[in-house]
């Protein structure tokens, strides 16, 4: 595992503390996320990942605070494991992964559009941090959900099997409310 400080101290200095996200700031968000991996019996690595996942910018959140060819930087900071669920997470191409991912395991990289198929613990751990990201943005914002009720029913059923069974629950409760 990171030095927890250094990594916040890191993400501070690329100023993800200034901003705006759905309850307060990116920083905040990337903070909620990475303590509720921790919650859900998630590892150091996972984590780690969790605190810096929109290092890179994501499919939903263009902004990067570091440009993806240079992942020495941050690998060197959170260690590779986190680094490499980072990066998958970032380069993720959504529409085309996310409708059909607990079927095939496959991830579509919106940088280079090459395709990987994750092994099933893989699969659960990039399920879970999608889904803890998304539950983050929904309970600060719930406006989100109320405009894509019908899309976040469909996707986070479809995950069900491939999801850790608190989020299963979670998801669940937040669909029949």
């Amino acid at each position: 595992m990171s030095d927890d400080i250094d990594v916040r101290a890191w993400l501070r200095e690329r100023g993800a503390d200034t901003v705006k996200h759905p309850g307060g700031t990116l920083y905040q968000h990337l903070c909620r996320v990475s303590d509720r991996l921790a919650v859900i019996g998630h590892g150091p690595e996972v984590q780690d990942a969790g605190l810096t996942h929109a290092a890179y910018g994501t499919d939903g959140f263009d902004l990067a605070l570091n440009f993806w060819r240079e992942r020495d930087e941050l690998r060197g900071l959170v260690g590779a494991e986190a680094e490499e669920l980072v990066y998958r997470y970032g380069s993720c191409d959504r529409d085309r992964t996310w409708p059909r991912l607990a079927e095939t395991g496959e991830v579509a990289d919106r940088f280079t559009g090459d395709v990987t198929r994750l092994e099933p613990e893989q699969l659960t751990v990039f399920v879970d941090l999608t889904l803890v990201n998304e539950l983050d943005v929904i309970a600060q914002s719930p406006a989100v959900f109320d405009r894509n009720r019908a899309y976040f029913t469909e996707l986070f059923r479809a995950w069900e099997p491939v999801a850790s069974e608190q989020l299963v629950k979670e998801t669940r409760e937040l669909l029949s409310r």
